[in-house]
């Protein structure tokens, strides 16, 4: 045996330390083969919609609702199974309004049939794992009582009684509600085994923070990153000129609390600034968008350092476009092309007029150059950034769970595009003067992100990953962006729309194409013949009869508008995709309207399904990545079987 092989094994044996031992396993991960695989839930481009997010998470894309409707049939009404529904999305909110509605009699009795009715539900939800992995999932308090409930006793004549009288004991000693809650919550976590995010938590909406406290408490999870997560990851490791458009972003969405109260980010020193240097200055293009609690608030201040920030968004990026000519993004230094006295910009041969022109702090001469003030307040910002625990630790999830795409059970997820020409050969793009194309590009944007952030010990390093960052959020040849330019510019100062203009990458135009999916495919390393694409980032238009189901299912974009500011544009409220050991099926949801109606009217989102794909037979964990990794396992374990047998490891008894 070679020396390397035989210490592996020596270390192994630590483990499985007999022949017993390791042969019990072997067993065990044969039987796990031979189990259906788990349910993958996919959601993308979530933008701060947290109570949306929350309520599709806990129903798992109408998974919930199945289970119940497989389970009960036609013996439960409608009305009772909604009612059944409800309680497992939100039993907390629901027994309180029970215990506050119905006298003791009604609440005895419905805890006896809801406590059945959970307990039939989790036998069912449960019935693909392993005991261990059930056993695992438990809560803590009431894992002795669910395993008996839920575990077929053969050695027991009349179960019902058994059955029933651990419900009724649970009931007299008061613990209902609260066993109540643990069967509900290990509902949640069994209907879904996985669950991917293909990009996009941040901006827009007002709860990105609070969608990233669920993801870190979740089971089993990734994230593809987004433009709108990178920017974010940028800004938390200080970058100068990624921290100004995320602020940017959330005071021009009316989100700046998401800042001040979600992360706890101090912005008086830009509040202070902007009073003192914009004080007289119009602010009219900087209006607030699409957070109507803003209606009723003085927006004077909030307009004001929505202007201020702008400002140095557009001085920082210059300063960074001009010290990475390699990024070719001259097209992006406008701020020397206004022409102050006719009030007008030139930008790519055609002049524009302006609708303000109104800024205090720009030097004509040196338009990139910040005044001292703007210096100090960017450094206090930076600071305050950089210092936010809850930030840091948001970011360290998206870097430990997340990656620029992701290879799974035969799917290939990643947010944006794969750069491509019309002809749909690979973008050759310049990184600090190497090139790269398809899977080689998204491999190095993602290494220089991570020096971007992680690296301490050499500034200049850090700095090129940072700018890497900012790149990957705006860049032309950005995989995550997907567009020729941001017309952030001419969307605040232009009014004619062609100025705004972003032309998508040729990727886009492509997507029915067989042998270009196949190419993508190939190109990670794919069979094309079983693998498909997940892409999130571009919402599909349903108004004007765009599809999600791009080259015959090979492909599928699921961003449909779960952001409200996308949902008059995109006419429903967002698409998932659930693959299960039966096959794929796209889920097409309605707008939700809110937490509390979903709790007081038991209204669910609406949700349409297509079926992509379907099997009689079921797919085994065997077919999947981790079923490789099983099989791998139990060759390592028979090795080490082998080694016992012969001699050349000893048992430790």
């Amino acid at each position: 045996m070679k020396e390397l092989e035989h210490r592996y094994l020596k270390s192994l044996a630590k483990q499985y330390p007999t022949i017993a031992s390791a042969s019990t396993e072997i067993i065990n991960l044969q039987a796990i083969l031979n189990l259906p695989k788990g349910t993958e839930h996919f959601m993308t481009d979530i933008h701060g919609e947290y109570e949306q997010f929350n309520h599709v998470l806990k129903n798992g894309s109408g998974s919930v609702r199945r289970k119940i409707d497989e389970e009960f049939g036609n013996t439960l009404s409608n009305k009772d199974k909604k009612s059944l529904a409800t309680l497992i999305y939100y039993p907390r909110e629901k027994l309180d309004i029970m215990l506050r509605e119905e006298d003791e009699t009604t609440i005895l009795d419905w805890y006896k049939i809801t406590l059945h009715r959970l307990v039939q539900i989790t036998k069912r939800v449960s019935s693909k794992y392993t005991r261990s992995k059930v056993r695992k999932a438990l809560p803590q308090d009431f894992s002795y009582i669910i395993e008996e409930l839920i575990t077929e006793k053969a050695e027991i004549q009349d179960k019902e009684a058994y059955y029933n009288e651990i419900i009724h004991t649970i009931i007299r000693i008061g613990k209902a509600p609260e066993f109540i809650i643990a069967l509900s919550d290990l509902i949640q976590r069994l209907v879904i085994d996985h669950l991917h995010i293909v990009g996009d938590i941040y901006d827009r909406g007002p709860g990105p923070h609070i969608i990233m406290d669920t993801l870190q408490k979740y089971h089993s999870v990734d994230v593809q990153w987004g433009n709108h997560d990178i920017v974010w990851m940028g800004a938390a490791s200080g970058h100068l000129a990624c921290i100004a458009n995320v602020i940017r972003n959330a005071a021009r969405y009316g989100n700046l609390d998401i800042l001040e109260e979600g992360y706890g980010i101090n912005l008086i020193p830009l509040a202070t600034f902007a009073m003192e240097v914009y004080k007289d200055t119009d602010c009219s293009a900087f209006a607030i968008k699409y957070n109507t609690e803003y209606d009723t608030k003085d927006l004077s201040l909030d307009m004001k350092m929505h202007k201020a920030i702008t400002i140095l968004q557009f001085k920082l990026e210059g300063q960074l476009i001009k010290r990475r000519p390699e990024f070719d993004m001259d097209n992006r230094l406008l701020l020397e092309h206004i022409d102050y006295e006719k009030k007008t910009v030139t930008i790519e041969g055609k002049e524009y007029p302006m609708k303000d022109t109104d800024f205090p702090t720009v030097n004509r001469e040196r338009p990139y150059e910040m005044t001292k003030e703007e210096e100090q307040v960017m450094e206090r910002l930076r600071h305050a950034f950089v210092k936010c625990e809850k930030l840091q630790k948001h970011v360290r999830f998206l870097f430990a769970k997340g990656s620029l795409y992701k290879i799974y059970n035969s799917n290939l997820l990643y947010h944006g595009c794969v750069p491509m020409d019309q002809d749909g050969n690979f973008n050759k793009v310049n990184i600090y003067g190497e090139e790269y194309s398809g899977r080689e590009l998204y491999d190095v944007l993602e290494q220089y992100a991570r020096k971007g952030y992680y690296t301490s010990n050499d500034w200049q390093e850090k700095l090129r990953g940072q700018d890497v960052i900012w790149y990957i959020w705006t860049g032309p040849n950005s995989p995550v962006y997907g567009r020729d330019k941001m017309t952030t510019f001419e969307r605040y100062f232009i009014d004619d729309k062609e100025a705004h203009i972003e032309k998508k990458n040729s990727y886009y135009s492509l997507l029915d194409k067989e042998e270009i999916i196949n190419k993508i495919l190939a190109e990670f390393g794919l069979d094309v013949e079983k693998s498909h694409i997940v892409n999130g980032h571009v919402p599909v238009e349903l108004k004007k009869g765009d599809s999600p189901i791009k080259c015959g299912g090979k492909l599928l974009i699921i961003d449909g508008g779960f952001s409200k500011a996308y949902q008059d544009k995109t006419g429903i409220a967002g698409y998932t995709l659930v693959v299960n050991s039966y096959g794929m099926r796209l889920v097409a949801h309605e707008p939700f309207e809110s937490a509390e109606s979903a709790i007081i009217n038991e209204s669910d989102i609406f949700s349409d399904s297509i079926i992509l794909e379907t099997s009689t037979v079921r797919q085994k964990i065997a077919d999947t990545d981790i079923g490789a990794e099983i099989r791998e396992s139990i060759h390592q374990l028979e090795r080490l079987l082998q080694a016992y047998w012969d001699g050349s490891i000893n048992e430790k008894m």
